[in-house]
């Protein structure tokens, strides 16, 4: 009789790698190894959201699971996310470790992507939130008592005032039409602090607002 099958999460440290996390924790056929993060070597910082590598090994640390962060230059094209993501996945791969699962929600072309990149190495990718109501995956993740805050958004679509928000009902009431409640079209990104998987909460304070690339970023300083 075979056990559960080994998988790695690519986490964002935002709301719906969490929820994923949720997600694979209530089956019995998956044994997470591992979180998979991709990390901007000149700023130590989780790619795209702009949190501090030291919030993301806080994290790692309260959720109890290993990291493994995929490093890339700034500015680094696809190319070079591409070789380094497929270096750390062969590199799993030869622990026997043949799946990897991401928290999309609805994207077909980044789904398709995904899986045309994974394909030449033999790894196959999950998506346990596809197809799931955007405002219902919002909702549950605040009813099962996960804590975020906002920590980028599109320049182009929300103000910078919503970043260094908590994400709660209230954020959600405020969001201006046709902006995704989970953000999924890229408007906004979060990182996640507490909840029923953490051990602890994250510590941090709010620190400065930044616009940089077209994007409104919120520094969260880690606390002792």
């Amino acid at each position: 009789m075979t056990g559960p099958s080994k998988i790695i999460l690519a986490w964002s440290g935002g709301k719906d790698s969490c929820l994923a996390l949720h997600e694979l924790l209530r089956s019995e056929e998956f044994q997470i190894v591992s979180l998979l993060t991709t990390v901007t070597r000149d700023y130590a910082r989780i790619s795209m959201h702009g949190v501090r590598q030291e919030l993301l090994e806080a994290q790692s640390a309260s959720l109890r699971l290993p990291l493994d962060r995929v490093l890339i230059p700034k500015g680094a094209d696809n190319r070079t996310y591409e070789a380094a993501m497929a270096e750390a996945l062969l590199s799993w791969r030869e622990r026997g470790v043949m799946r990897i699962a991401f928290g999309d929600l609805f994207l077909e072309d980044v789904r398709a992507y995904r899986e045309r990149m994974l394909a030449p190495l033999g790894i196959e990718a999950l998506f346990p939130l596809w197809r799931r109501d955007t405002r219902e995956c919002a909702h549950l993740f605040l009813k099962l008592g996960f804590r975020a805050v906002v920590v980028c958004a599109d320049a182009s679509k929300l103000e910078a005032h919503f970043t260094g928000r908590e994400y709660d009902e209230s954020f959600l009431r405020d969001l201006p039409e046709g902006i995704d409640p989970c953000g999924e079209n890229g408007e906004f990104h979060t990182f996640v602090y507490d909840g029923p998987l953490f051990s602890e909460a994250i510590r941090f304070t709010i620190g400065e607002r930044v616009e940089r690339d077209g994007f409104h970023f919120c520094d969260l300083v880690p606390q002792a």
